[in-house]
């Protein structure tokens, strides 16, 4: 996994377990890897992992199964897509809009290089 410098790593680890929670990369109920696996996995610290299974966790995503490990939540579909599109309205929805407006692109402009995009994306 390539991190960005906009977002902490375990930030950008927790939007990807998320991700992959939500395509069905990993089951609703489903064991998660462990602190361990995961570090080597995405080659970060140990500590790193607990940081990003804390965030899921502090928003029912996941749960911790003491002395077995991790597991996703019943509801975490549901959850990380109120979670994302909240992130997207108040972080990447207005920085799309001041790019709009700094280059002169007015809402009827989209509507066509959107339709493209979504049928491409089916």
């Amino acid at each position: 996994m390539e991190f960005k410098n906009s977002k902490g790593i375990a930030l950008q680890i927790a939007d990807n377990l998320s991700e992959r929670i939500l395509t069905g990369a990993i089951a609703i109920d489903e064991k998660i890897p462990s602190v361990r696996e995961l570090a080597v996995e995405m080659g970060v610290n140990p500590n790193t992992i607990v940081r990003s299974y804390a965030e899921l966790q502090s928003k029912n995503i996941i749960s911790n199964q003491r002395g077995i490990g991790y597991f996703v939540a019943k509801d975490a579909g549901k959850i990380i897509k109120e979670w994302r599109k909240q992130e997207f309205y108040n972080t990447e929805l207005p920085e799309f809009v001041r790019q709009m407006d700094i280059l002169g692109i007015s809402y009827a402009d989209l509507k066509t290089p959107i339709s493209n995009l979504l049928k491409n994306n089916q």
